[in-house]
């Protein structure tokens, strides 16, 4: 594989859950980043990382954060709710005038115009990026454990190959960075698929204490849905991905160390990392 030399990466949606591990994972290669966001001022990044303003959706601000890059990384949402993008094919456009190369998608789990617009012969060498749920969802936990010692969870039986954000970062700094992976889609997942109780023992031993799994029924985990303010079409989403999780959701792929050259990491190693969010 070959790699880019002397060119720029700009990650969008870079203060995100991934693009934060995006940017991570490209300082740690030693690669050139840019990191774009509404807010310089609240961006909080590390030396070395270039922070400029834009908003993915109003494009042509953009301009200047494109310059000299040659590497792309795109969410497919922008605004309040995360509502897709509509300005895609503006994106892109830019993007080409720019002479950037290569692009990496977030898939965002649902129709995009800007996913859309990049498969669809738009010159790049382009890498779609299809994780599974994050393992950074069980930080949704913190508060029962810290507080009652317990989580209380639907469809507790459920398999999830749950990935690790950081892996997901380091896939798309591979892609952005080394020749080889245009055209592709990348399905995303940890090294393991784990029920509720799995996760649960894992973030106990991590934190050194012992945890209570209370499992709800559906229409208990609506209620608590409901209250905690979801729309509708979440707890719809959350019902169907939890009661019926799709075979991708389930199933282990090894892209994470075809694609960076390591094994994927744990869901133990993750609770190892958070144990203090989990204490009281």
């Amino acid at each position: 594989m070959t790699k880019n030399t002397h060119a720029m990466n700009l990650v969008t949606g870079a203060t995100g859950t991934v693009g934060r591990q995006v940017v991570a994972e490209l300082l740690r290669l030693g690669e050139p980043v840019r990191a774009l966001t509404r807010d310089p001022a609240k961006a909080d990044f590390p030396e070395g990382v270039e922070v400029v303003r834009g908003d993915l959706t109003e494009p042509d601000t953009l301009t200047a954060a494109l310059d000299g890059v040659t590497g792309l990384h795109l969410i497919t949402f922008g605004g309040a709710y995360f509502a897709p993008l509509e300005t895609g094919p503006r994106i892109l456009e830019l993007a080409r005038e720019a002479g950037v190369r290569r692009i990496t998608v977030l898939h965002g789990g649902g129709p995009s115009l800007l996913e859309d617009a990049v498969r669809a012969g738009s010159g790049f060498d382009w890498t779609v990026l299809m994780p599974v749920e994050f393992m950074g969802n069980a930080l949704e936990w913190a508060e029962g454990i810290r507080t009652a010692d317990e989580v209380r969870e639907p469809f507790v039986g459920r398999l999830s190959a749950m990935v690790h954000e950081g892996d997901i970062g380091a896939v798309a700094a591979v892609a952005l960075t080394r020749d080889g992976h245009g055209g592709r889609e990348y399905v995303i997942t940890g090294p393991e698929a784990l029920t509720v109780r799995d996760k649960v023992d894992a973030i106990a031993d991590a934190r050194g204490r012992k945890i209570e799994l209370v499992e709800m029924s559906p229409e208990e985990a609506v209620e608590q849905w409901r209250a905690a303010g979801h729309p509708q079409e979440v707890i719809d989403f959350l019902l169907e991905a939890y009661g019926n999780t799709p075979p991708v959701g389930r199933t282990v792929v090894d892209t994470v160390e075809r694609v960076t050259g390591r094994p994927a990491r744990t869901f133990a190693e993750w609770a190892r990392d958070h144990a203090g969010v989990f204490r009281a």
